[in-house]
């Protein structure tokens, strides 16, 4: 009940002062995340076994997410606190507003012809090569990171701090942000960045096919769920696949197709099953994903108040 209660507080708090500029503690949290690397990382990996490797990276992950998940535990119980720390945990670990700061930044570049700021800025949410994207080029790669993070950033720590309150959202916020530091496929991470990864994807599994869903419910239903069903399996990860088809389809537009990632040309699957979008669905993706958010608090606190009358 009370989850339900905090969770529009702490949208609101998201909506009025956005991600706060210096002081969010996941800067501090990512020093950690690096000390411990500098500490669990063997000096000679190649001489680890793969099995060793993921066992570093499984104990330094459990070492660095197990005590701030217990400290939101146990602050959560505290009387004068049981209130505050919920809604505060939830709205550091959202970030609804800063996505869409970063995306309507690139829409007004856009619609104003500035297609340098453009690249420029879709390269702070996207991890491909933006020097070369076109105008499509670069609406396709905002619509992919607002649809994806909208996911991982928004639906998934809503869920999770539904089920589990102030744990859940700091459990799934400090995991995330593990999986963006450690979670990459290549000669460093593969194995240490293992455990990361994975744990990543368990949590993510259910808030991502519920965003999904969200997607279709707030948009074009039939075509996103033909999408979804055709094209998910076929994207490379997991998780990704059915947020980003569902929500293609919903948008009418069409995403995926090759990208060049650190110099390397990546064909991706296509996405979607609409015209190639423009800077205007850059802005329609961002109010999907917002009226989404919306809808999970009020079914959320609508569902809290009927439970609440049943036990009455």
């Amino acid at each position: 009940m009370n989850s339900a209660l905090f969770l529009p507080i702490a949208l609101l708090l998201d909506r009025l002062l956005g991600e706060p500029p210096r002081w969010h503690p996941l800067v501090g949290f990512g020093r950690l995340v690096k000390a411990m690397e500098g500490l669990a990382y063997p000096a000679a990996p190649e001489a680890e076994p793969v099995w060793r490797m993921r066992l570093r990276g499984a104990a330094a992950i459990s070492l660095l997410i197990l005590p701030f998940t217990l400290l939101a535990w146990a602050l959560a119980k505290l009387p004068w606190l049981g209130a505050i720390v919920p809604i505060v945990l939830l709205y550091l670990a959202v970030g609804a507003q800063s996505l869409a700061q970063h995306a309507e930044v690139v829409r007004k570049a856009l619609a104003d012809g500035d297609l340098a700021l453009a690249r420029e800025r879709v390269g702070w949410i996207v991890s491909r090569d933006t020097s070369e994207l076109d105008e499509a080029g670069v609406a396709r790669a905002t619509i992919e990171s607002v649809l994806e993070n909208g996911s991982d950033a928004v639906f998934a720590a809503l869920f999770w701090f539904l089920v589990l309150g102030a744990p859940g959202a700091a459990l799934y916020r400090l995991s995330n942000t593990l999986d963006a530091m450690w979670g990459y496929k290549n000669d460093r991470y593969l194995h240490f960045g293992w455990a990361a990864a994975r744990f990543d994807d368990v949590l993510n599994y259910i808030p991502a096919r519920l965003a999904a869903l969200t997607y279709l419910l707030l948009g074009h239903a039939a075509d996103g769920w033909r999408c979804w069903r055709a094209q998910a399996p076929t994207w490379y990860s997991p998780n990704a696949g059915p947020v980003m088809a569902a929500g293609a389809g919903a948008l009418g537009v069409s995403l995926g197709g090759g990208a060049r990632y650190h110099g390397q040309w990546k064909e991706r699957p296509p996405l979607g099953c609409g015209p190639t979008p423009t800077h205007e669905d850059i802005g329609r993706a961002v109010r999907l994903v917002n009226r989404g958010m919306w809808l999970w608090a009020a079914l959320s606190l609508a569902a809290a108040i009927l439970i609440g009358a049943i036990h009455a």
